[in-house]
């Protein structure tokens, strides 16, 4: 199962980790599961993130086959949802394949992950 983790650190905190888990692979003690973290060190972006959940509940929920579809099922306007989408994308959370359909080109997105989790700091 995928999983992706969200938390919010510093630049400091991810590299100290990377750090962290880099030496248990090279001693070969790591027997963790593979995972996908994305970290915020703005509280804006981390706040935007969680805005939005509900576009990736109905990105795995109704496999849409455009944004256009994905729009139609969320109710929200297009303009509004390519940004969004442009977002996620950024972070590396949804992927866009690009096909064409009746001579034009539609974007599909993606979602891998089945899970996500949040990890914050107290």
């Amino acid at each position: 199962m995928k999983r992706l983790i969200v938390s919010c650190k510093t630049a400091d905190q991810v590299f100290a980790d990377f750090k962290c888990t880099a030496k248990k692979v090279q001693r070969g003690t790591f027997r963790g599961e593979p995972e996908y973290e994305v970290s915020f060190d703005s509280k804006a972006n981390f706040n935007q993130f969680v805005r939005n959940i509900p576009v990736l509940s109905a990105i795995l929920v109704f496999k849409p086959r455009s944004i256009y579809e994905l729009a139609k099922v969320t109710g929200a306007d297009v303009s509004n949802l390519n940004k969004v989408i442009k977002f996620f994308e950024d972070i590396g959370v949804v992927q866009i394949k690009t096909t064409k359909v009746s001579g034009r080109q539609v974007r599909r997105p993606s979602v891998e992950f089945e899970e996500v989790t949040f990890r914050l700091a107290a």
